[in-house]
């Protein structure tokens, strides 16, 4: 998730070019660091679709206008709606139904991932099969601080990175720059960014979807990562010794008692940020990561669409809301959580956000290949209950 606002809903939010038998995706709001709105999702989609099953469409790249990737969700979408019941589900649902077919897509895909590329963006680069950064790519998954969960599928992808680096980078929100993400397999290639023009022309004329070719054709640009020394990857067995802590409040205690130790100045910093976490927040993201270890993709998808709607429902918070309110809305940057501290988040009422729909109002993910791009919203118990209710 990050901030931004569709202030012109004809604007082309989304360019899909096709050429031979290569087909372009460009995220187009680059003064909005290309959020993902609900038009973005829905042509997103749109897309995919129609090139996932048309024959001469070979490969698939993706990238971002000006200086983002995609820094996320449209958070003030998500604030404006806080007054009206269930006002983003569409847009929650189509995302993550995306989510999903990003994840198993069958032609080949390349993201070019320039910039800033945070929560829900990033889930347009982690699943490819090729995903290409720089010197000035910016990677996190911040949405614990306001109150949120980790989302777009990375529940999924952050349980499985090595040891405990997924719950810390859940939990901290904390960053990784272009060399550090091929470090820890979130990405497949660095390349320098005065190479990436010319690294897409060079996939364009392959005019294949061929994975080794393209392979090729990306290591012919791309540079070996060597780790700065003060990497936090360097680290992971710190990671590993506070973050493996069954509770949010022992990953903190066991954090702290490691800040005092000579050379963990890097500590300080990360440990403030936690702590102005909200407690809701964190409390669900690290059990929505352990759980993510044994669910499949398509269980964490349905699992992060009912933690994202109970949430925006604030069933039993807002502080998403307040979050919102403090980083982008008034920008005052002092939320007021509630509950205030970790040991007033009841872990009874922490369970009422992962309690499962009835089968119709869970995320509708396709089981059968030959029926895979059913389970639209369209179709789905949500789109069909409002035409209901509008018709009457």
């Amino acid at each position: 998730m990050a901030h931004g606002v569709v202030k012109n809903p004809d604007e082309q939010v989304v360019l899909g070019e096709e050429i031979g038998n290569v087909r372009l995706v460009t995220l187009n709001r680059p003064r909005q660091l290309n959020v993902i709105s609900s038009k973005v999702v829905s042509l997103l989609a749109e897309y995919l679709e129609k090139w996932e099953k048309d024959d001469r469409a070979k490969l698939v790249i993706v990238k971002g206008a000006g200086r983002a990737f995609s820094a996320g969700g449209d958070l003030k979408m998500f604030y404006d709606g806080k007054n009206s019941k269930d006002s983003c589900l569409e847009v929650v649902y189509r995302m993550y139904w995306l989510c999903h077919h990003i994840h198993t897509y069958k032609k080949t895909q390349v993201a070019l991932a320039h910039g800033i590329t945070m929560g829900g963006g990033a889930s347009l680069m982690v699943p490819l099969k090729f995903s290409v950064v720089t010197e000035k790519t910016v990677f996190s998954t911040p949405e614990a601080s306001i109150g949120f969960h980790t989302d777009c599928g990375f529940s999924f992808i952050h349980s499985r990175l090595p040891g405990h680096l997924g719950e810390f980078l859940a939990l901290t929100g904390a960053r990784l720059n272009g060399k550090e993400l091929v470090a820890a397999g979130l990405a497949t290639h660095f390349v320098p960014s005065e190479k990436l023009p010319e690294l897409e022309k060079r996939l364009i004329g392959l005019n294949t979807g061929d994975e080794i070719a393209v392979k090729s054709a990306i290591e012919e640009f791309s540079e070996d990562v060597q780790l700065d020394g003060q990497s936090v990857l360097n680290k992971q067995s710190i990671i590993d010794e506070c973050f493996s802590k069954e509770t949010v409040a022992e990953i903190i205690k066991s954090f702290e008692a490691e800040a005092g130790k000579e050379g963990n100045g890097w500590i300080g910093p990360v440990l403030k940020g936690l702590k102005k976490s909200s407690p809701t927040g964190l409390k669900i993201t690290l059990r929505s990561v352990r759980e993510g270890r044994e669910q499949s993709l398509a269980e964490g998808l349905k699992k992060e669409f009912r933690l994202t709607i109970n949430i925006l429902r604030a069933i039993i918070s807002a502080d998403i809301y307040e979050g919102i309110r403090a980083l982008t809305i008034e920008k005052d940057n002092a939320p007021k959580w509630d509950p205030p501290t970790l040991d007033k988040v009841d872990d009874d009422k922490v369970d009422l956000v992962f309690q499962p729909f009835g089968e119709d109002l869970e995320l509708q993910i396709p089981e059968n290949e030959n029926c895979r791009w059913d389970g639209k919203y369209e179709n789905s118990a949500y789109a069909t209950s409002q035409v209901t209710a509008e018709a009457k």
